[in-house]
Order: structure tokens, then sequence, then C-alpha cells
């Protein structure tokens, strides 16, 4: 079940409408240091940025503000309509290892953070042409807990860089983590490329790919999943997180000005 990739159809509807914030994504990703590595998120972490310095006390209407949308992405994606059959296929699996085990619940649940110290909201968003599935968290979250659910982030590929998982249909998925680079975006990030093989219900070969990333911007947590079978374009992600990001900081920016 492979679809072609969706990255060339993504970026133009972006660029279209969000030019700049689409160039800037572009241009920051430069190699200076490595956006996904462990360095960069404990780094971050230990010394508050510019976004840690504002208000954090944003309400629920400027939560949902700085969610992204279809609006914001153009063709092909459209609001949500359900879950993804491989969501229960392939992601609702156990594993021995207790890290890799909590990783895998964090992507079948799409709750990485627990439960949120203010306002959250979120956006869902399907791909009508690929089947693939985006979903887009803003909430507020201490920037402590965060930091540290970063770093066990940042541990994953050393720690279940490879492992077996026995899904509830009864078959077995063979896992593959690895790091995926960020824009350097917010004051704190971290994004995993996970990959599932295995078979669906009717017995044919799968593979499932999910990109699950994090950002922390001051008090507030961006959390994204992507994910979708065959070739996923890892420049989709890369681009709402950093698109993502920059609304958040304005946002915050603008509610600090209102006090």
């Amino acid at each position: 079940m492979t679809h072609p990739p969706a990255a060339a159809r993504i970026l133009l509807a972006t660029a279209l409408s969000a030019t700049v914030l689409l160039g800037a994504a572009a241009c920051s990703v430069d190699g200076r240091t490595a956006p996904g590595s462990g360095r960069t998120a404990a780094s971050t972490s230990s010394s508050a940025g510019p976004a840690a310095e504002q208000s954090a006390a944003l309400t629920a209407t400027q939560v949902r503000a700085a969610l992204i949308t279809e609006a914001d992405l153009g063709q092909p994606w459209v609001p949500t309509r359900g879950g993804a059959t491989w969501r229960d296929g392939l992601l609702k699996a156990s594993t021995e290892d207790a890290d890799c085990q909590r990783l895998l619940d964090a992507l079948y649940t799409e709750e990485l953070f627990g439960t949120p110290t203010g306002p959250g909201a979120a956006s869902a968003l399907d791909d009508s042409g690929t089947e693939a599935q985006l979903r887009y968290q803003v909430a507020a979250h201490r920037p402590a807990d965060v930091d540290r659910t970063l770093a066990w982030l940042t541990s994953l590929p050393g720690r279940c860089g490879e492992f077996s998982a026995a899904t509830t249909r009864g078959g077995v998925a063979h896992v593959q983590v690895s790091d995926l680079p960020l824009p350097e975006a917010g004051d704190a990030r971290q994004a995993l490329r996970v990959v599932l093989s295995g078979q669906t219900s009717d017995g044919a070969p799968a593979h499932l790919t999910m990109d699950l990333a994090a950002v922390r911007v001051g008090e507030n947590a961006i959390t994204l999943t992507h994910g979708g079978y065959g070739d996923l374009a890892a420049e989709v992600t890369q681009t709402v997180v950093q698109l993502g990001t920059q609304r958040l900081t304005e946002i915050r920016k603008q509610g600090r000005a209102e006090v």
C-alpha cells in the first residue's frame, strides 16, 4: 500500500499561503547544529529564550488561533474524517521495553506531555490524496516537564532504535526509530521518525511511517504527529513545525503587549 509522496504539493500549497514563513523554514535547517539531536534539546532547555520571558497566560481563544489548519496548508489537506485504520492495525501494539512501549502509546494516543496546566486545542487533517493524517496540538505545560520529555525523546534512537512489537490483531511489527531534524524553532525541540513494518488486517505487507515532533515555546508546547503508509515527506513535518512555532510566538507576543 504505497502512495506517491505529497511533499511537492504540500510545500507549494504552504508557499502560496505563507511564503515568508516557508522560506524561513527552509533556511533554518542549515546544518550548523543537529536540530533534532539531544544536544540541541539539552542546550536550549538550560537557557530560556525570548519566548520564555513572555507571559504564558494565553486564553483559550488565543490557543485556538495558534493552531495550523487546512487553511494554512491548502489542498490536498482537508479536515479529518476520523481515525485511520492503520492506527489500530499497527500502532496499537505492545513490547517488553518500557521506553519503547511508552513511545508506542504516545503515537497511538497522540498525547505526549500529559494533562495541560492551562488551555489546549488541537486540529486534525487528512491528506485526501495519500490518506496520511496530521494532528497538531498547542497547550500549556510546565517547561521543566516538557524539557524532560524532550530529553527522553532524544534518547529513544539509542534505546529503541530497532525493536519488535506484538499488535492487538495477532501480528508482529518491526519498529525502527531515528532522529528527524527540525528547523531552529522555539526554545527547545525534538522530533523522531518511526517506521513500523507489519501486515494489514487482510495479511498484506504494510509499512507505516510516523513523525512525532514537539516544540516548547515558553510555557506552551506544540505536539505534532504526521503519519501514513508508504513514503512520508519529512518536509511537511518540518514546515508545519516552523509555521506553527512562528504563529504561536507571535500570539504570545501579542498577548504580552495587551497586558
